[in-house]
């Protein structure tokens, strides 16, 4: 049980890690706390919930998800993912129907973790991922512009569509003051990071500017507005369950587990780069659900692990789960002593910040660079995108999957076996006689969203011991952009710790791949070879001579 469920929190306490560097834990926790006050509250009241919601949902869920998650800074709570699903769910079954489908989500994260289904959450390729991120920061964008142009509109159709033809007609009741301030707050967010880094625009931003509407008594909507009065209470309610309703729940209670668990094991899996360390899969998993079952019982919403909280939270400084825990602490006094001053904050300004949010979520980066990649990853990219924006995100991430098994399929069963031959069988003779710090490692069959996080593990397990690896590519007859993805992040891993990568034997559709993704500037084209007799012996030449060979001088 204990490979299953092992909290990061409990592990490091019994190695003596965790209070090694506890002041600079608890000032990163303090700072994440406050950049999640203002996007708590944006979340919630973009969801359709009030706003103390979203903050009951950054203090319960992201102190279960720091205490018992498999990730040394994993923060958690509310995430802009979430607001189309909550927002569906709202519509269509009520505050009761999002509770019991939150609660069911969790206890299906739970099961995904103890069925130690965490690994199989890397089949998940990449252009579906960017494809239905980049939908929901789309849907985001849309669904702000109402409170960022101050339009009177009584009633908001649920579909995209529908709410831009509304947007239209609805343009001639426009509020200047609500539009000045969307732009402002876009400004403050954008641009105080030149002035600091340690106060968030956001915060800044709110600060400023419901202290600006409140003394000259500008004419917009507020939070107490639209909620009234904000409350400091958490308090405990269990939901009233008809067994007979569970089935009408189970769908959207599976895309809240889903999108959870994707997101947070990205998240996991981006600040296990960034800070060198391996987070416990299975672990994040169960702790989410966790999360999820409990937070509804206090008024929370979905929550799953946040990427630009937990970014934030190690660039401060954040090394350990203590991190996390003060950062719910902190948003929890936040709540109890200064939660009512929250009213006052204009709804134009928590549009802007969502506005930013839907900048930062849209991944356009990404998805141009898919664009231009192969047929079958613009196809799942597309599908994905448009389904998540007209149809429904669950839809999107089945539809998603299925083409995605399907387009490989067919792209293994076009390809032929035309592998190049095995004209260098001796050379393996010599693997046993190589110099010390070169090694070398090849990679057999298709580098694709299905074999990319394992191969490239690997290969940063293997590259980290050594000065030079050789990665032998003579029998990878394909690479998706996931692979392309993996193997520019484990390059850029190896090549920060002083590790020159060599790559032999790429066949000419894998080198269109790698310069498409930028990989042959990574590595430097002097590093890539036809053969790998020819790698070899400059490896060697190298390590022997201890001269400056691509990267980085040897030493």
């Amino acid at each position: 049980m204990e490979n299953i469920f092992y909290p990061k929190f409990f592990s490091l306490k019994k190695k003596g890690l965790l209070f090694n560097q506890w002041s600079t834990d608890v000032f990163s926790g303090i700072i994440v706390g406050i950049v999640a006050l203002p996007l708590a509250i944006a979340f919630a009241v973009a969801s359709g919930v009030s706003p103390e919601k979203g903050l009951i949902t950054a203090v319960i869920a992201g102190f279960i998800i720091s205490f018992l998650g498999g990730s040394r800074v994993q923060i958690g709570g509310p995430t802009g993912a979430f607001i189309v699903i909550v927002y569906g769910i709202l519509q269509q079954y009520g505050p009761g129907g999002l509770m019991i489908s939150t609660i069911i989500a969790g206890a299906l994260l739970i099961a995904f973790g103890l069925l130690r289904l965490g690994s199989l959450l890397k089949f998940i390729p990449h252009p579906l991922i960017v494809g239905f991120t980049s939908g929901i920061a789309l849907v985001i964008f849309t669904t702000q512009m109402k409170d960022a142009f101050g339009l009177s509109i009584d009633s908001m159709p649920s579909e995209f569509i529908g709410k831009w033809n509304t947007y239209f007609h609805s343009l001639s009741t426009f509020n200047p003051w609500a539009i000045g301030i969307t732009i402002a707050t876009i400004l403050i967010v954008v641009f105080s990071k030149k002035i600091t880094t340690k106060i968030p625009g956001s915060f800044i931003a709110i600060l400023l500017i419901t202290l600006l509407v409140r003394f000259f008594h500008l004419p917009v909507t507020t939070i107490e507005t639209l909620f009234g009065e904000i409350s400091g209470k958490i308090t405990f309610e269990f939901p009233g369950i008809n067994l007979s309703e569970i089935p009408h729940y189970f769908a959207p209670a599976l895309t809240i587990a889903l999108l959870g668990g994707i997101e947070s094991l990205l998240s996991a899996v981006v600040s296990d780069g960034m800070i060198s360390s391996t987070h416990r899969s299975n672990t994040e998993l169960i702790a989410q659900g966790i999360a999820n079952v409990v937070s509804p019982l206090f008024g929370g919403i979905p929550a799953t692990g946040a990427i630009a909280r937990t970014v934030t939270n190690i660039k401060n400084g954040g090394r350990t789960p203590i991190s996390g825990i003060v950062h719910a602490v902190t948003l929890f006094l936040i709540m109890i002593f200064f939660g009512k001053w929250a009213k006052l904050i204009p709804m134009p300004c928590l549009a802007g910040i969502l506005i930013v949010v839907a900048y930062n979520m849209s991944e356009w980066r990404s998805f141009r660079s898919i664009l231009k990649g192969s047929f079958f990853d613009i196809i799942i990219l597309l599908s994905t995108f448009f389904l998540t924006v007209l149809v429904d995100l669950t839809v999107a991430i089945e539809v998603g999957v299925i083409l995605s098994a399907l387009l490989f399929m067919k792209r293994m069963a076009d390809m032929g076996l035309n592998l190049p031959e095995n004209v260098d069988n001796d050379l393996m003779d010599k693997y046993e006689q190589l110099p010390q710090g070169i090694s070398v490692y090849e990679i057999s069959g298709p580098l694709f969203f299905g074999s990319a996080k394992s191969y490239a593990e690997i290969i940063k397990q293997v590259g980290l011991k050594t000065n030079i690896i050789i990665l032998r590519m003579r029998h990878v007859p394909f690479i998706d952009s996931t692979g392309c993805k993996n193997l520019g992040s484990v390059t850029d891993i190896l090549k920060s710790n002083q590790t020159r990568v060599m790559l032999s034997g790429v066949n000419p559709n894998v080198m269109d791949e790698l310069e498409k993704w930028g990989i042959t500037q990574k590595v430097g084209k002097e590093n890539i070879y036809d053969l790998f007799d020819n790698a070899l012996k400059d490896a060697v030449n190298c390590q022997q001579t201890k001269i400056n060979c691509g990267n980085e001088t040897v030493s």
